[in-house]
């Protein structure tokens, strides 16, 4: 079986040069990498992945610390991760935050020790520490999802801001006009953009949104149904609940129908985050649906590209209304490709 010398021997470069292209280090000019190339496939030449790991310190892996294992956005998010980092040749090690800053530093400390290359991470919340000394460490690392602003790594997130108009606009076509949100933790970037899109949606129509129709929320289910319970608890409750993700939803639907209210007849329901569940409720529930797939791939690729030494961009995804029948009217022949 030929070995290293070889491939250096038939390309007439040094041992180095053959190193060097095998592991893509940029320094290399074209000329030395194509005949190192050539001389690999002719002698077939097949590294050794143990000992090329050793030598380099790379093990092949990939972190990923998602917010929430259970909330079916985030595991379909992990499916494609895995997927795509299995076509590039690594493995991935999950670790579920559970929406707790402390545990999602747990995981990256934890994995920081088994020396995986580079980190996918969904944060927490903005403020850790630790998130910003790995940043600055040169450790690898892509924010997916949501991000921590004034941590310099790429970012690869869906942007609702124009599904969440086109919710709202869709809404006020067909009448309603007091309409509430349940808001994510203003801890997260995402928790904030929903809201101040659904704000300002409102307002380009003229509609306000007062403090009593903001509930806060934490992404979990529990607190969608505490949301929409002191809603529906005012003296003018809202026409509409929208909630800022798909767990607080199912805790809305869950709280209208222990009041024996109807969806849509007596109250309107949407939710950002599609989830196949939503076409099985009755009625449908209109949401918002993120690019999951390609999402977890573009992260997964930025990362690859940081690990390897080239400079990634951050990129930003268009986020899509998927119309049912949840807030009245007749819903056109759509579905969400999730």
């Amino acid at each position: 079986m030929a070995g290293i010398k070889d491939v250096a021997a038939e390309a007439g470069v040094s041992v180095a040069t053959v190193s060097r292209v095998l592991n893509s280090h940029p320094s290399v000019s074209e000329e030395a990498r194509t005949r190192v190339l050539t001389a690999v496939e002719a002698l077939g030449y097949r590294p050794n992945a143990v000992a090329r790991s050793l030598r380099t310190a790379q093990t092949r892996t990939l972190g990923l610390v998602i917010s929430d294992v259970l909330n079916p956005y985030f595991t379909e998010l992990a499916r494609f991760v895995e997927e795509e980092a299995r076509a590039l040749g690594y493995s991935v090690i999950i670790g579920n935050a559970d929406e707790r800053p402390e545990l999602q530093d747990h995981h990256i400390r934890t994995l920081i020790d088994r020396r995986i290359d580079g980190l996918l991470v969904s944060p927490a919340d903005g403020g850790s520490p630790l998130m910003r000394d790995v940043a600055l460490s040169g450790t690898p690392m892509v924010f997916v999802d949501r991000w921590i602003p004034g941590i310099d790594v790429p970012v690869v997130r869906a942007d609702g801001t124009g599904a969440v108009g086109e919710l709202v606009a869709h809404l006020h076509g067909l009448g309603h006009r007091r309409l509430a949100i349940i808001a994510g933790p203003a801890a997260t970037t995402t928790g904030n953009e929903r809201v101040e899109a659904f704000r300002d949606a409102m307002r380009e129509l003229g509609l306000a949104l007062p403090d009593a129709y903001i509930g806060q929320g934490d992404f979990q289910a529990a607190s969608g149904r505490r949301a929409t319970e002191r809603f529906l608890a005012l003296a003018e409750p809202p026409e509409v609940v929208f909630a800022a993700d798909n767990l607080m939803a199912l805790g809305a639907l869950d709280a209208i129908r222990a009041r024996g209210l109807r969806v849509p007849e007596d109250i309107a329901l949407a939710a950002f985050d599609d989830i196949p569940w939503f076409v099985h409720t009755d009625p449908p529930i209109t949401a918002i649906a993120q690019p999951t797939a390609d999402l977890a791939r573009a992260a997964v690729r930025a990362l690859a590209d940081r690990i390897e030494g080239r400079t990634p961009q951050s990129v930003t995804l268009p986020a899509r209304l998927v119309v049912r029948r949840s807030c009245g009217g007749a819903a056109p022949n759509q579905r969400s490709d999730r």
